[in-house]
């Protein structure tokens, strides 16, 4: 029999044994991955699975410009300080879950970088939290700010992503990165 001080040891013992859940990153979403728009389907499938949850509605604690591209695809670009606070909404996303959104966002294709940004829930009184985004990739991101005028949207709302052209419905002989060149090079 072991004596009752045996407790404590063979509790932190199991519990060293058990495996600790994934560490989860906070990921602000603005556009097509919110709730209702095309790409929720991979945070809901994610979720099935453990790799996402939703923690609520945000907005970015700074301004940002917000624009669209290319066949209405949202982009926030990394100017601090122009255009809007972005509402948007916020997830906790394990490991797995951010290759897979680093997929989606052609992350290794450079349309688009993972950074920091700070962001306020809508509830809990605004708290200010730090997470990450999927911003234009720098290489364009000034040039779609100058294709849009300068001119930003607070929020990527159903009738700012009217005209959206899903991914299979565009023309597939042009990269992405192309279809940015021709669109930013186009007058508006």
């Amino acid at each position: 029999m072991g004596a009752a001080g045996d407790a404590p040891a063979a509790a932190a013992a199991a519990e060293e044994q058990s495996p600790q859940p994934p560490k989860r990153t906070l990921v602000f979403t603005y556009g097509t991955l919110k709730r209702g728009f095309s790409n929720h389907g991979l945070l809901q499938e994610l979720a099935l699975g453990g790799d996402a949850a939703f923690v609520g509605a945000a907005t970015t604690a700074s301004p940002l410009p917000l624009v669209c591209g290319p066949y209405r695809v949202p982009f926030l670009l990394n100017l601090p300080g122009a255009a809007h606070r972005v509402a948007g909404e916020l997830y906790a996303v394990t490991p797995r879950g951010l290759d897979r959104l680093d997929e989606l966002e052609g992350v290794s294709r450079g349309h688009y970088e993972r950074l920091p940004v700070s962001v306020d829930l809508a509830a809990d009184g605004a708290a200010r939290v730090d997470a990450i985004a999927y911003f234009a990739h720098r290489a364009y991101a000034g040039e779609l700010w100058r294709r849009s005028g300068e001119k930003g949207y607070p929020e990527y709302s159903h009738a700012v992503a009217a005209g959206y052209v899903r991914r299979n419905d565009r023309p597939q002989d042009v990269t992405f990165l192309e279809q940015i060149r021709i669109f930013v090079s186009s007058q508006s």
